[in-house]
């Protein structure tokens, strides 16, 4: 079972669904549970596809692709989502295409320890992205202050900030509905 709830297969789809299904194909060509768990409102699987775009795959976004899947995992770290950790780690390593550094990396990241292989912008990005996600009610103007200083343009601060939050978003979802990568190809840049 992929999922503590119904998701519907392409075969029993109706058109709406179908329209959603086809707008969520990976580059693999098919859809992984992420967004198969919508299948009962066609909307939200709509809704989710073009954010998770906007938020990780549009070429408007300055940051580095192989830290936005950083931050990404780092946030499905501290939220304890297996789901969203195997893609996006699968894919931060693909891009930093360094082993020694990618496993440097994971090892912080894990031990909840950025500061262990990051420093500068790069380690500020990723401890707002720890508070943001572990205490948002606490979040003051001196951390956007903090990332400025460090060098970050609003636009940036702005991709970390939607980044960090579409994770919270999805790895609430998934956790909270049992959705396993069950039958799923792990990782955006993987070979089918």
């Amino acid at each position: 079972m992929a999922a503590w709830i119904t998701m519907i297969e392409d075969e029993e789809a109706d058109e709406a669904l179908r329209e959603a299904l086809k707008l969520a194909q990976t580059p693999h060509g098919t859809v992984d549970n992420v967004m198969r768990v919508h299948s009962l409102r066609p909307s939200t699987m709509r809704g989710h596809i073009v954010l998770y775009r906007g938020v990780l795959h549009d070429d408007a976004n300055t940051l580095p692709q192989w830290l936005q899947e950083t931050i990404s995992s780092f946030v499905s770290i501290l939220n304890d989502c297996a789901y969203s950790l195997a893609n996006h780690w699968a894919n931060a390593r693909h891009l930093i295409d360094d082993d020694k550094r990618a496993d440097e990396i994971e090892k912080a990241l894990r031990a909840r320890r950025p500061e262990d292989a990051f420093s500068g912008a790069d380690l500020a990005l990723l401890n707002y992205a720890a508070k943001l996600t572990l205490h948002p009610n606490t979040m003051v103007k001196a951390d956007v202050d903090a990332l400025k200083a460090a060098g970050l343009d609003d636009g940036q601060i702005l991709e970390a900030n939607q980044i960090i939050c579409y994770f919270n978003y999805v790895n609430r979802c998934l956790n909270g509905l049992g959705v396993s990568a069950q039958g799923d190809i792990v990782g955006y840049y993987a070979k089918s």
